[in-house]
């Protein structure tokens, strides 16, 4: 599994330069079964990162320019009357594929993006009464800009809870840049990526990540995280059960990437915070006191008492 999530880094590191931690984040993601966020202001990487993930995993990709004008059956598919046997077949649409690249998904309007509704929890689309299954593994890879707003439908809470984790690339360092631009300016490394893991590893890897220990301890733990954000008054909306769900196989993705069999309450601290954050809903007065979700999560980690006797020390 090291060797795996190593070579897939590596190969995306290769796009997105100098951003290890992200990347990791999205490696989390997909071995967590989930979907990933992707927000910050235009010209960071965003699609680039979601790309160059998709290229290196040896899987069904497909990418979705999200636009005001998309309707619903654009991304899910149609049934079309088929003359010839005087019945109505079924078009797959976009959302077919193991990989999903969602690119400004906030550009659609609201009864477009709750076409993902059912497709991000349930692995599955309904068109016309009938189910279509999605193939395993399936992940969502949504990118969105938080800073123009013009022509744009803000997330409704409920889209925003089925992202397992929300990723903010920023800016590189001067370094970081300058190796981008000696590298990148010549030529487009995204057209020379190549696979460096296909879809059978990923799944494989998915079900050990699946098996990862975690013990009564550490489980009350993350419930205890998670019940903290509904009783701060900063906060107007907390993190739903699901956020508990998607925070424990968060943090068993993250103990198998760090080459462990348990959880440790480190590996709830490295995730707390891409995984809690864009659920909440702050308070008027937080906001205007400039507070953010994420010093929200930070504050919870340092205020919930870390169980007594778990492996692991505290990195907060």
């Amino acid at each position: 599994m090291h060797e795996t999530a190593r070579r897939i880094a590596a190969n995306v590191e290769r796009v997105l330069v100098g951003k290890p931690d992200v990347i990791r984040i999205a490696l989390v993601t997909l071995l967590a079964e989930g979907h990933l966020l992707v927000e910050d202001v235009p010209g960071v990487g965003k699609t680039s990162l979601a790309k160059a993930l998709a290229r290196s995993i040896d899987c069904t990709v497909s990418r979705i320019q999200f636009t005001p004008d998309l309707l619903p059956s654009d991304v899910t598919g149609v049934s079309i009357y088929n003359r010839q046997s005087g019945g109505f077949e079924f078009r797959p649409g976009p959302v077919f594929a193991n990989i999903v690249v969602g690119d400004e998904i906030n550009r659609a309007s609201p009864k477009t993006q709750s076409a993902l509704l059912e497709c991000m929890e349930e692995h599955q689309v309904t068109v016309d009464t009938s189910t279509y299954h999605l193939e395993e593994p399936f992940m969502v890879i949504a990118t969105q800009n938080p800073i123009e707003m013009e022509g744009t439908y803000a997330l409704p809470e409920a889209q925003r809870d089925r992202f397992t984790a929300r990723v903010s690339i920023g800016y590189p360092d001067q370094q970081a840049e300058l190796a981008m631009v000696d590298e990148h300016a010549g030529h487009n490394p995204l057209a020379d990526l190549e696979p460096v893991s296909d879809r059978e590893s990923v799944q494989r890897l998915i079900e050990t990540v699946r098996s990862v220990h975690m013990s009564p301890e550490v489980r009350r733990y993350a419930v205890d995280l998670v019940s903290a954000t509904r009783q701060v008054p900063e906060i107007r909306l907390g993190a739903s059960p699901r956020a508990t769900l998607q925070l424990v196989r968060a943090a068993r993705a993250q103990a198998a990437l760090s080459g462990r069999e348990f959880v440790v309450p480190d590996d709830l601290h490295t995730v707390a915070v891409p995984v809690l954050a864009h659920r909440m809903v702050l308070t008027t007065e937080a906001a205007a006191a400039r507070r953010s979700a994420t010093d929200v999560v930070r504050a919870i980690l340092h205020r919930v008492p870390v169980p007594q006797g778990s492996t692991g020390t505290n990195h907060r």
